[in-house]
Parts: structure tokens; sequence; C-alpha cells
């Protein structure tokens, strides 16, 4: 099944107006935030490449990018979580929290949420396991997520550049794993994370 909107569509015929898409970036990563967006589109848009932004190249995720939040009539909103948070409530709870708060920042009839369906969500939600591959307001979302994302590992690199996070982006490739064993972790390592713990104790 391609990227679409019906599953908006079928929600405007309910009489609903405003559906947001909302999927994350960076659950993973051993460094860095986790960033959550949220994406109303107009009724009827369209897009030709518009996917998952892990189907994407860099540069098509980047001008997607562009395209997207050039346009006023499509609403979009995100929200970060510090690694302090992360490790404070757990990463799902932090990713669960970036969502709510994009989400409230657009006051949608609906939302749309890439995964499973996420505890005390302040506004109705339909989950879709898969969704930034179905439908194009998470799709959307998922390109906003993780291009800023990206562009804060960018600017991050610049602060702690003995790590490589314009390369990895906070994933733990091994010379991200080497860069922590020899230096140890920086302030926006995730020390909850058994990886971090493990490389700065030599193991």
């Amino acid at each position: 099944m391609s990227c679409n909107l019906a599953h908006e569509d079928s929600l405007r015929a309910r009489g609903l107006h405003f559906i947001a898409g909302i999927d994350e970036a960076g659950r993973g990563p051993l460094a860095g935030p986790v960033v959550a967006a949220a994406v109303i589109l107009p009724a009827g848009f369209t897009h030709d490449v518009l996917n998952d932004s892990k189907q994407l190249t860099e540069r098509r995720r980047e001008r997607i990018y562009e395209e997207l939040t050039a346009r006023a009539e499509i609403r979009i909103a995100f929200a970060i979580v510090e690694p302090e948070e992360i490790d404070r409530i757990n990463i799902l709870r932090a990713t669960h929290e970036a969502m709510r708060r994009s989400a409230r920042q657009l006051t949608p009839d609906h939302v749309l949420i890439d995964g499973l369906p996420v505890r005390d969500f302040p506004f109705p939600q339909t989950a879709l396991v898969g969704g930034d591959a179905l439908s194009f307001s998470i799709a959307a979302a998922s390109i906003i997520a993780k291009v800023t994302r990206d562009r804060i590992m960018l600017e991050l690199d610049s602060r702690h550049p003995a790590y490589g996070f314009a390369k990895h982006k906070g994933y733990g490739t091994p010379q991200h794993l080497a860069a922590l064993r020899q230096h140890g972790p920086c302030p926006i390592h995730r020390r909850s994370f058994l990886p971090v713990q493990q490389a700065t104790l030599g193991l």
C-alpha cells in the first residue's frame, strides 16, 4: 500500500477537520534528544515521493522538509526531550511525552500516531503500525522530526567533536562506541542506556 490520505479522509468524512500525523526520531541513539513532530496537512494534499523518512536519502529529506515548512497551509509543530529527561523517565515515556507536547501545539481533532497507542494522550488517537509508509501526515511528521533532530546533532557535533555525532547522529556505531571508551560520556549522552554504561566502564 502506498502513502496517501485515506486515513485522514476517512476521519474528515466523520466530521473531523484537523487531523495530525505524529512521529518521532531518536529513540535508539545513545546521545542527543528524542524529537517528535505533529503535522496537519490540507485536504487534497499529494506528493510524489513523501514516505517514511528512513526510506529516503538525507538530501531528499532536506528537500521535502523545506517544501513542507514553506507552505503556510501546512501546520507543523515539534517537541524535544533532552537526554536528562530521557534518563529520568526512560526513553519510551520520553518519546510519548514529546508526542504529547507536539500535538498540544496544534490542538487537533484527532491524531494518527506511528506505531502503538500512546497512553494518556490529550487527543483522540488512531495508532498505525508502519504508519509512516501509509499516511502522508505521519510521513510528513517523520520528515520534520528526523531533519530537526539531525540538525540538532550537527550543531552538537561542533560542541563535542570527539564523538563523530555529525556522521552517526548519536547511534551506537563502532566509531561512536570507540570514542565513548576513549573519552567517556559527554553531557548529551544518555547515561541510562546500557552501551553508554558499558563503554564508560570499559566493558
